[in-house]
């Protein structure tokens, strides 16, 4: 099994970023999936998830700016990430269920 994160980058405070997710060597239609993040000196946070039927959930701090989403025959997942914020700044991990993970990107926002 293979996961390439990539669409991380540098940008301003306010700005927009799409982080996607390409996966190989699994059935990916039939796998929960999410978004994970690591800030420099704290721990990897949940951030969102997408489930098998498009159920998705969000960690309260990006509710209503980040949006996740899937494209199975692509076997590829996104992150749309809106209105970032200079807190948003971490290495972006894509996971999927249970044990997979991606090599992570690393989004800077700049204030």
């Amino acid at each position: 099994v293979q996961l390439q994160a990539s669409g991380g980058g540098l940008v301003q405070a306010g700005g927009s970023l799409r982080l996607s997710c390409a996966a190989s060597g699994i059935v990916f239609a039939i796998k929960n999936m999410g978004w994970y993040r690591q800030a420099p000196g704290k721990p990897r946070e949940l951030v969102a998830q997408i489930a098998v039927g498009g159920n998705t959930g969000y960690a309260d701090s990006v509710k209503g700016r980040f949006t996740i989403s899937r494209d199975n025959p692509k076997n590829t997942m996104y992150l749309q990430m809106n209105s970032l914020k200079p807190e948003d700044t971490a290495v972006y991990y894509c996971h999927i269920f249970p044990n997979y993970w991606g090599q992570g990107t690393l989004v800077t926002v700049s204030s």
